[in-house]
């Protein structure tokens, strides 16, 4: 269950106990591995073992678990311990048509309001992800993933959309990871990407939307036929 940590962000949380701020911290670096698919949807969290692997007491470890449960990463089952959350097929699919109407919106605002500088920093990334295709670099072109669906979020310079957007992806992410391991995933995931760019650098806002919700839905399929070959 090793996994490395993030950087711990910004200094200066000064009215946190050291115990508050020990929880603080191991909840980022679980929170990091869950989301990176380092720690798989289903695997247990074992109270002892993370606090001896991160070397800390138990206290900062069960309330780590208990902010990781509120946000929905973390499912703690009564007498049985934590896992990494699972949501059944149903609610997944409901997770992920949410998903498909945020990110298609946001994609539909870019076509209208990205800057010059912000289009061409899309494209930049759009480009270099073509070559993680190529070499097969699933790590590679999952973080560059984030990146870019990060600029689209940024792009709609809508910031509470943009709130409403990471959220969600980030409950989804561990799910968004895995599908890229399907068979010739990374070359689909970027030919829609590519749909999208280009319905945004030409200002065209429905046909963007249009794009970008078909790429969300198609990686839900994506999932869910991992899934169900794993069952």
């Amino acid at each position: 269950m090793s996994a490395t940590a993030p950087s711990e962000g910004p200094a200066g949380a000064h009215a946190a106990s050291p115990r508050g701020t020990r929880s603080e911290k191991l909840q980022t670096r679980l929170a990091e591995a869950i989301v990176s698919g380092r720690l798989k949807p289903g695997s247990p969290l074992d109270e002892a073992q993370i606090a001896a692997e991160y070397a800390v007491s138990r206290t900062p470890v069960r309330e780590a678990l208990r902010q990781l449960s509120s946000s929905g990463l973390v499912e703690i089952r009564p007498h049985r311990g934590a896992v990494v959350a699972k949501p059944d097929h149903d609610q997944l699919r409901d997770m992920f048509a949410v998903m498909g109407e945020l990110e298609a919106l946001c994609a539909g605002l870019c076509a209208i309001k990205m800057t010059r500088e912000e289009r061409a920093a899309l494209d930049d990334l759009h480009r270099s992800m073509a070559g993680l295709v190529r070499v097969g670099d699933l790590d590679g072109y999952s973080a560059a993933n984030i990146a870019f669906h990060v600029a689209i979020y940024r792009g709609s310079h809508n910031s509470y959309l943009g709130e409403l957007a990471s959220a969600t992806r980030r409950r989804l992410a561990p799910f968004r990871r895995a599908q890229f391991e399907g068979r010739d995933r990374l070359a689909r995931s970027h030919r829609e990407h590519d749909a999208v760019v280009q319905a945004i650098q030409r200002a065209e806002a429905a046909k963007a939307a249009a794009a970008m919700r078909d790429h969300i839905g198609l990686a839900a399929r994506a999932w869910d036929d991992l899934a169900l070959a794993s069952d």
